[in-house]
């Protein structure tokens, strides 16, 4: 339950599939990452011509990766309706001419988009390399990304049996007691995915320990400290570049402009929107910086590393 004030919000099923679909078309970049450009349905085909038509396509410029997105509601059986169509999809997504028109299609987007054409530039990709560095995207294997109202352990069991990536985030949706009018949906934190299954188990476990890394993690390794600046640079396209200043408190959180943010991400939106940005997410982990230069994904990454190593180790 969600309590607002004396309003109570109670968790309820989707009345449909659609309307699943409707909230993650709506709420991409908050499941697929601020980089994320989400393209909607499109019939594609295999080699041999059967069609079949996902419920989207994220290309992740940040992470170079790509998912076919497929969302589902968990009362469908994973086995006579989910895992022929998803094995399907993969297929069909595989088929150079499927990759080939997903480029096109991002082309003629982005030409007119300056949001777009932003993540681009946040990626230091230049016009003349668009098309480049989609192909370098596309050469990859697509992941498969369920968004899904609960994650059963027939679902678990099957994507784990998959040779491709596999990442369900749990969307739910909450109705106000008394007033079915006032509809809710909770979307996880960070980009976190609930569920990654991989079959190659080194990278997994990397994947699955960066979205599960703090700033606390980070303050007890000593990678950071208590109090210690953070700095911001941001420039709206139409506007003057802006410095903004990030502080880490005890409990984790950055202070900017005298409020607290649980997450970097939370942090790094409030700073950006308040020089002018209409954008609606950012990766924090990227967009704040030590004063040596490094960001805060680098300090992840540095303490990710450790902990690879030290796994190494008492494997021997």
């Amino acid at each position: 339950m969600l309590i607002i004030d004396d309003r109570k919000f109670v968790l309820t099923k989707f009345d449909t599939e659609d309307e699943l679909e409707r909230v993650v078309v709506a709420n991409a970049e908050y499941i697929f990452g601020p980089s994320s450009i989400y393209l909607p349905k499109s019939l594609i085909r295999t080699a041999d011509g059967a069609g079949t038509i996902p419920d989207g396509y994220a290309i992740d410029l940040d992470g170079m990766r790509w998912y076919i997105v497929e969302a589902e509601v968990s009362q469908h059986s994973v086995w006579s309706h989910i895992a022929p169509q998803v094995a399907k999809q993969i297929i069909a997504a595989n088929n150079p001419v499927t990759k080939q028109k997903l480029i096109e299609t991002v082309i003629d987007r982005v030409r007119d988009d300056e949001s777009l054409q932003e993540k681009f530039a946040e990626q230091n990709i230049e016009p003349i390399d668009y098309r480049q560095a989609l192909a370098h995207i596309f050469a990859t294997d697509p992941i498969i990304g369920m968004p899904i109202d609960a994650v059963k352990n027939d679902l678990r069991e099957w994507a784990a049996t998959l040779k491709v990536d596999v990442r369900l985030w749990i969307v739910q949706k909450y109705v106000e007691f008394n007033n079915p009018q006032s509809i809710a949906y909770e979307i996880p934190e960070e980009f976190r995915p609930v569920f990654n299954a991989s079959p190659d188990e080194s990278k997994t476990t990397v994947q699955v320990a960066r979205y599960d890394v703090s700033l606390t993690d980070l303050i007890e390794a000593e990678l950071i400290s208590v109090g210690q600046r953070l700095e911001m640079r941001y420039k709206p396209r139409n506007g003057d570049q802006k410095i903004y200043e990030a502080f880490v408190q005890d409990d984790g959180s950055l202070q900017v402009l005298g409020r607290s943010f649980s997450a970097p991400s939370y942090a790094a939106l409030f700073g950006i929107q308040d020089a002018g940005s209409a954008r609606s997410t950012v990766n924090g982990w990227t967009a704040w910086r030590l004063d040596d230069g490094s960001t805060l994904a680098d300090i992840r990454d540095r303490l990710l590393s450790n902990r690879i190593g030290q796994f190494d180790i008492n494997d021997r």
